[in-house]
């Protein structure tokens, strides 16, 4: 016998908030309470989660309240939900996983495991890539919920994110505290070569700034301009001090056992409803490990 969700369901006749709406709806409630909801994703807007309090509603939609507490739990250990709203999903991945398919693998992705979670709502939703990360990468990536939202996202990203920034630890000591590295990159399909004058490649701007130096390593802080595919990797080659675990870009030491590449904040507005919305997880502690006092 299929088990089937239990939900209360509000039926939305006018603009309003969110929290507002489920205070009315819901006579008694605290606000507590209903952010406590929401923290736990048990409400649904339209047949997708909503955490966001302030969250704006328009006639015709629905509120659905799940009476079975984590319902919607989502659980992976190689991906971590920031955030979630009807129109975007933000994530934390972890290094080794691809944040999309490939022919080769199209199962072990990022977008594969949201879209398994996204279809426990309703069975026609998906996910929409809108940028990526390298596999080797970890840190904070966004994806859309809708084919609009998506191309919204793509089409507008340089005035919609407004900040995003890495953390790396290179090899050597960095010469200077800050700089920007600008060249032409090409994509040559197994690594991307890297121009001081124009051979026809994109136009590509890297800023960083040296937090530490020790041990013969340095920590990095990389903000970048353009995103193109291996930015940082090659910049950091171009400037002598790969990516320590980079061995693709010249990097002979790979003390953590993966690359010490990590996107550790990304600020953006959010393509409905114009929010400004900053996400940021601490410096992976396996990074700092490597300086301190031997």
């Amino acid at each position: 016998m299929r088990r089937v969700a239990q939900y209360t369901v509000f039926h939305v006749n006018e603009p309003a908030e969110l929290m507002t709406f489920l205070m009315q709806k819901m006579a008694g409630i605290s606000r507590t309470r209903v952010k406590a909801l929401l923290t736990n994703r048990v409400v649904l807007v339209d047949n997708n989660i909503q955490t966001q309090y302030n969250y704006p509603l328009l006639p015709g939609m629905e509120v659905h309240i799940s009476k079975e507490k984590n319902n919607h739990e989502f659980r992976n250990p190689m991906l971590k939900i920031l955030y979630e709203d009807a129109y975007i999903i933000v994530v934390e991945k972890k290094e080794g996983l691809l944040s999309v398919a490939t022919e080769k693998q199209k199962e072990r992705t990022a977008q594969h495991i949201l879209n398994e979670y996204v279809k426990r709502q309703h069975r026609s939703n998906r996910i929409f890539v809108v940028h990526r990360l390298d596999r080797e990468t970890s840190g904070i990536m966004m994806y859309a919920k809708d084919e609009q939202t998506q191309h919204t996202l793509r089409d507008n990203w340089h005035d919609i994110v407004y900040d995003r920034r890495y953390v790396a630890v290179v090899a050597g000591s960095m010469e200077k505290d800050e700089d920007t590295v600008s060249s032409w990159l090409t994509d040559r399909k197994l690594y991307v070569s890297s121009s001081d004058v124009d051979d026809g490649g994109k136009f590509s701007v890297t800023h960083y700034r040296t937090i530490k130096r020790a041990n013969g390593y340095s920590l990095v802080e990389l903000q970048l301009e353009t995103g193109r595919k291996n930015q940082i990797r090659a910049h950091m080659q171009t400037l002598g001090h790969p990516v320590i675990g980079d061995i693709r870009y010249g990097c002979e030491a790979n003390s953590l056992g993966r690359l010490a590449l990590h996107a550790f904040k990304l600020c953006f507005y959010h393509p409905i409803t114009h929010e400004k919305m900053v996400f940021e997880t601490p410096y992976p502690s396996v990074f700092k490990s490597l300086f301190m006092k031997r």
